[in-house]
């Protein structure tokens, strides 16, 4: 789960680089943006992963 948390933040970040590289935004807004969005999207991945266990084990 900690690999997968953080290879999703770390795509995230590379994704927003490329987008400020490519749109020649100096403010980083693309970086920041998505690597915040990537960051939600890694611990919504690990919360439900984790209820699914819980879940699993009650059963």
């Amino acid at each position: 789960m900690a690999l997968q948390m953080g290879l999703t933040i770390y795509l995230g970040s590379v994704l927003g680089e490329w987008l400020d590289v490519k749109f020649e935004n100096e403010d980083q807004l693309y970086f920041k943006i998505v690597t915040l969005v990537a960051v939600f999207i890694a611990m919504f991945s690990v919360i439900r992963q984790v209820l699914n266990i819980t879940n699993n084990d009650k059963k």
